[in-house]
């Protein structure tokens, strides 16, 4: 790359930063959704519509505009949004890229720690981090909930049935409890656990579960590394939590000791190679680091881990499966789902 062409990625990568930080607060305040349903509108027909500030919707506007999100009539003074980018930035779309953007000022709050653990070592523990859970949240109804029923349970052959007829699930880093809330409501003859070490998630997955009227739930503040049910569970899940662990090897063997003989493991991690070379290609992996140092790899040398970190990649989780004893690894990935694999491990 020529010094000038350097120059200008430089300068893209400082619009688009920003722009990612404007997108958030278009999601936040819900102004991407507003202007969706709205015919070409002003500024203030917009605010109003939203119930919103006008002089801070109009400066918001024109981060929108210059960065060719939103279109904008100079003859009227009307901005709208056109239905194909909906599709990718409101609530109703197929996939809300402005929803995944709120990780950028998430991350970046915590910007000063990582700072001094670069410096001092150490980590950042999970509480430091404002909104986190909120926004993961989010996501998970995106690449997990959405599809968990029709698309992931399907990838293991005679799950669903399974499901239907009543098993022993257990979910590990459930956080708010989202997924086991939705098999449990699903699956009513199946009994659905979930553990977290967050005292704040468990509470929210419990008051969701009571909310919904389901008795065949169960949350609990546990650590996975300190588990010993064997051969209990017939069906254990990990969605995008394994490589947050402080011991994922301790987690991944109670894991494989939980399960029945007949059990299976389902995990969704980060779609990446373990050796750096093989992912300069992946559209994704600059942020992927980025989430990966700001916030995976911290919480686990937080609590003195191993700080695996997002992007331990499917070699390395490979062999760790099979190091917990697990005998049968299969590897699959969704349409729906660009940013992860989906393994399959039996004992």
């Amino acid at each position: 790359m020529s010094e000038e062409n350097f120059e200008n990625r430089m300068l893209e990568v400082m619009n688009d930063a920003s722009l990612a930080l404007m997108l958030s607060v278009g999601h936040r305040t819900k102004l991407l959704d507003k202007i969706s349903e709205l015919p070409p509108s002003t500024s203030t027909e917009i605010a109003s519509a939203s119930g919103l500030n006008e002089r801070y919707v109009r400066e918001w506007l024109g981060s929108m505009v210059t960065a060719r999100i939103i279109d904008y009539n100079v003859a009227t003074t009307k901005y709208s949004l056109s239905k194909q980018k909906a599709k990718f930035l409101t609530r109703n779309g197929t996939y809300n890229f402005a929803s995944s953007m709120q990780f950028i000022p998430v991350l970046a709050y915590v910007e000063d720690q990582i700072v001094e653990c670069f410096e001092n070592g150490g980590g950042v523990p999970y509480e430091s981090f404002n909104r986190f859970h909120d926004v993961m949240a989010e996501e998970s109804q995106q690449t997990v909930l959405s599809a968990l029923v029709d698309k992931i349970i399907p990838i293991i052959p005679g799950l669903r049935e399974k499901l239907s007829s009543g098993i022993i699930v257990l979910d590990v880093g459930c956080g708010s409890g989202k997924a086991i809330n939705l098999l449990a409501k699903t699956f009513s003859k199946s009994q659905c656990h979930g553990f977290d070490i967050s005292d704040e998630t468990i509470r929210i997955a419990k008051r969701e579960s009571k909310r919904l009227g389901l008795t065949n739930t169960v949350f609990e503040k546990q650590d996975v590394s300190k588990i010993s049910k064997e051969q209990h569970y017939d069906l254990i899940t990990a969605f995008d939590a394994i490589h947050d662990q402080a011991d994922p090897e301790k987690v991944l063997e109670n894991i494989r000791k939980s399960l029945k003989p007949e059990g299976v493991f389902l995990m969704q991690d980060i779609k990446a190679s373990s050796k750096l070379e093989n992912n300069m290609h992946h559209s994704l992996a600059p942020y992927l680091f980025a989430v990966s140092c700001l916030h995976c790899m911290t919480v686990s040398l937080a609590q003195n881990g191993k700080g695996l970190g997002a992007m331990w990649g499917k070699e390395l989780a490979s062999q760790m499966l099979k190091e917990a004893g697990f005998s049968i690894v299969e590897i699959k990935e969704l349409p729906h789902d660009p940013i992860n694999y989906y393994y399959i491990a039996r004992p």
